[in-house]
């Protein structure tokens, strides 16, 4: 059974960071993309950025150039760095994976930033 564990959320001022994790554990076999969404009380889920197998990576343009996406195949983690934090950028933090044949989902982590 596979499992996407996230960690590293909580609450900031806001110009500060956070680096999230999400680590996946079980058979997870061929992982292909690896993305951060969240999804703030009252909006749609929407996706933060997202790297694939060979680390390419897109973001979406509210994060540009503040947040960071990388990959660690070996451990099967993925994180997101999170710097010039604003408070629009409170949500919970979901990670998904996407394998050869699946696609999952993390329980989520809350990124609360502060004014």
């Amino acid at each position: 059974q596979v499992q996407l564990v996230e960690s590293g959320g909580g609450l900031v001022q806001a110009g500060g960071s956070l680096r999230l994790s999400c680590a996946a554990s079980g058979s997870v076999g061929s992982i292909r993309i690896m993305a951060w969404y969240r999804q703030a009380p009252g909006k749609q889920r929407e996706l933060v950025a997202g790297i694939t197998a060979g680390s390419i990576t897109n973001y979406a343009d509210s994060v540009k150039g503040r947040f960071t996406i990388s990959r660690d195949n070996a451990k099967n983690t993925v994180y997101l760095q999170m710097n010039s934090l604003k408070t629009e950028d409170t949500a919970v933090y979901y990670c998904k994976m996407i394998t050869s044949g699946s696609l999952y989902w993390g329980q989520g982590t809350q990124v609360t930033v502060s004014s």
